[in-house]
């Protein structure tokens, strides 16, 4: 669709020479130049993949893949094993109660940082956003690795988080660039099967290095490893976006999408007008609103135990009410005055859109809320090995991505996406509601374990029906931005449950403990709530063991209560959700195949 500069085209022959190269000798004024020219700024990675499209041949596509699968493998492998060392940072500092904060403003970051890759991507290219995924990744874990306090290690993790959110969302736009809508879910799960490997193997490394090395080293080693990981996709990348400029098809393509417009081959525009419009593109004010909305809202909630009168701190009291204010602000200016908003009008009133990202938030609620202690509350409740506990912690990923797949299976050959989704949700939904029953140290390890195949059989299915459906429900240009909204809302619903959770429990936990420990004194108490290392001193059956395995039963109570009554929102959310038909073409509402090229009309639905 042309830019709507183009319907005030009119004729001067007089001014034919200050824009010779018109046909016709159409001219356009200043300020139509002045928007086609900012219309094709903002996707210009779009047309340069379009472009790309064209020049792979067997040998550099399979060079791209390699690279995808070396990307997906890394990815994997971090988020199978740096998990697993922040209890263990925390509690070094003697301040393990801080995970769900930390959590919660990684949540943000990852959260606010897909809008702003996925426009750069569209912005500059796909091969330039990966080179900036890849300096925050490196920089974030030398900055925790180093780390000489809590603060240094949650500065660290929020840096490494703008790197390991790019990373995820960049390999899904590519995804969603190169294949179909009928082979898109098969191929988007597939970069998710290095973490059936990476559950016994990277459970083995974190547990090795835990024993041997450090956490230290385990945040560490990947500033090495992600460089040589990612290398060769970013060369394949910029290979085929040079390639397609030097022949002329990056331009080709901006020129078919907006016919008769022939750009200047030099613009001359001041440093000033640079940064300006690329603040305007990546909507700079409202990520800042947004941002500052989100964290001023959810921080409080895990700080109001450790503040100074708690609920009652003046600084807690004031981050809600300018985090409250800050909210509608954002919304108006999205609105009424965003060139370039993060959430445009047409995405609210896409039902494919609103429907994925709100399904995406619920259902990461419901998540953080049961898995943010999850691990602490094993590894205290459970006589089990670091290794079995690394294991079981890998049971609901492997389970994702398992039936990840077998739901892209499907999509390929049922050619529709919502009966996974709704199915894949009820699954979900049993799984998190047996946690209540199977919680706490007499329940069957069988039992604890099934609950998280069952959640990650359901999430399975229903992560990538979700996605793929929000895809479909948009054109080519729109693909990478709406992809990051749906994450960012998603991401937003995961720093909720985190903060919901750490909210549950710097409230309750202390209050359990007094309850069981009534004889020790607070400062023991105090010290058991703020180091597992400290709960698993004590052997089973003995009574502080005793007490606190108690404590962390009744705390985890009320926090899958509530995971499994916000688990029901998701089901409802997605019997709204349009059935598109999935085939040959890149979305399912306009006849764009994969170069940009119009494909044979399908049905759709």
């Amino acid at each position: 669709m042309a830019p709507k500069g183009y319907q005030r085209l009119r004729q001067d022959p007089a001014d034919d020479s200050s824009l010779g190269g018109l046909d016709g000798e159409q001219v356009l004024d200043q300020t139509t130049v002045a928007e086609i020219e900012e219309e094709q700024d903002a996707h210009i990675g779009v047309k340069a993949v379009e472009a790309a499209e064209k020049v792979y041949g067997k040998y550099s596509k399979w060079f791209l893949f390699i690279g995808l699968a070396l990307a997906s493998y890394v990815y994997s492998l971090d988020g199978s094993t740096t998990y697993t060392y922040l209890s263990f940072a925390t509690s070094y500092f003697g301040e393990h109660s801080l995970i769900s904060s930390i959590q919660v403003a990684q949540s943000i970051i990852i959260a606010v940082g897909k809008p702003v890759i996925a426009k750069l991507a569209d912005v500059t290219s796909r091969a330039y956003a990966y080179f900036a995924v890849l300096l925050f990744y490196v920089v974030g874990y030398i900055v925790i690795a180093s780390a000489r306090s809590v603060g240094a290690v949650a500065g660290g993790i929020v840096i490494y988080a703008v790197g390991y959110t790019g990373l995820q969302l960049l390999t899904q736009i590519i995804i969603a660039d190169i294949t179909t809508l009928k082979w898109r879910g098969l191929v988007s799960a597939l970069t998710s099967a290095p973490f059936i490997i990476n559950a016994f193997v990277g459970a083995n490394i974190s547990a090795q290095v835990l024993e041997h090395a450090g956490w230290r080293w385990g945040y560490g080693m990947f500033a090495i490893l992600v460089p040589a990981s990612l290398a060769p996709l970013i060369i394949t990348l910029f290979w085929a976006e040079t390639k397609a400029k030097k022949l002329g098809l990056v331009e080709e393509a901006l020129r078919r999408q907006a016919p008769g417009y022939v750009a200047p081959a030099q613009k001359l525009v001041t440093f000033k007008q640079k940064v300006w419009r690329v603040a305007e593109q990546l909507d700079a004010i409202g990520l800042t609103l947004l941002g500052a909305s989100v964290a001023l809202i959810l921080l409080p909630l895990t700080l109001s135990q450790t503040a100074n009168d708690h609920w009652k701190n003046g600084s807690i009291i004031a981050m809600l009410v300018v985090g409250c204010v800050l909210l509608p602000i954002f919304g108006v200016w999205d609105f009424r005055f965003a060139k370039r908003p993060v959430v445009a009008w047409r995405f609210i009133k896409n039902r494919g859109v609103i429907g994925a990202a709100w399904i995406g938030f619920f259902d990461f609620v419901s998540f953080y809320l049961t898995n943010t202690y999850l691990f602490s509350f094993v590894y205290v409740v459970k006589p089990w090995s670091l290794v079995d506990m690394n294991y079981f912690s890998q049971t609901q990923t492997v389970a994702l991505t398992v039936f990840g797949i077998l739901s892209g299976l499907g999509m390929r050959f049922l050619h529709r996406y919502k009966y996974l989704l709704v199915g894949g949700l009820c699954i979900r939904l049993v799984g998190v509601g047996l946690m209540i029953h199977s919680r706490g140290a007499n329940s069957s390890d069988a039992e604890l374990v099934w609950t998280q195949i069952l959640q990650g059989m359901g999430g399975g299915f229903a992560a990538v029906a979700s996605q793929v459906g929000a895809q479909a429900s948009v054109t080519h240009a729109d693909v990478a931005i709406v992809t990051a909204v749906v994450l960012l809302w998603t991401e937003i619903g995961g720093g909720v449950g985190g903060a919901l959770a750490g909210a549950i429990w710097t409230n309750t936990m202390p209050k359990r403990l007094a309850k069981y420990l009534p004889n020790l004194s607070e400062a023991d108490r105090d010290a058991l709530f703020g180091s597992i290392t400290d709960a698993v001193a004590y052997p089973r059956g003995d009574p502080i063991r005793e007490g606190v395995i108690n404590a962390y039963d009744e705390t985890m109570k009320v926090m899958v209560i509530a995971a499994t009554c916000l688990s029901v929102v998701p089901i409802i959310l997605a019997l709204f959700m349009p059935n598109w038909y999935l085939g040959d073409k890149q979305n399912a509402v306009d006849d764009a195949d994969l170069s940009g090229e119009r494909a044979e009309g399908e049905r759709e639905d």
